[in-house]
């Protein structure tokens, strides 16, 4: 099967990644990320996972079991024209079947193949779900 050339904006890339988790879609996610050995991701509560190997490894384990069902949204985007950083809150629903929420930043640069993952990592949030986007917290 060919693989789908993805040569939008980094937005799009971001909607194939959560597409992706949600199909547990493992080739089309790791289809998103830079060639670069350097990506990172870091899974809430996981150590720093460094290369492709560890990084679909990990989410070879996650998605074993099928998708995720993460929907992701309050977006807040830093971007030029070769890198774009995103921080989202991705709704999830608990183990107790309560909705939950996770934050996470993506960030990704342009490449020759297009806009491509060079980092994902997410973090357990506190508090209730967000309705909107809070005010800047300088910390």
């Amino acid at each position: 099967m060919k693989k789908k050339q993805l040569n939008g904006s980094a937005t799009e890339v971001e909607a194939a990644f959560y597409d992706a988790l949600n199909r547990a879609d493992l080739d089309a996610l790791m289809a998103l990320w830079a060639d670069d050995d350097e990506i990172v991701c870091i899974h809430p509560g996981g150590p720093r996972l460094v290369g492709h190997r560890a990084i679909r490894e990990s989410w070879g384990i996650i998605l074993e079991h099928g998708g995720l069902h993460i929907m992701p949204s309050l977006l807040h985007e830093t971007h030029n024209l070769m890198s774009s950083i995103h921080s989202v809150v991705e709704g999830v629903t608990a183990a107790s079947g309560e909705p939950a929420h996770l934050v996470a930043s993506n960030v990704y640069i342009k490449t020759p193949k297009g806009w491509r993952i060079v980092l994902h990592h997410v973090s357990v949030a506190p508090g209730p779900v967000p309705l909107q986007n809070p005010a800047q917290i300088l910390h």
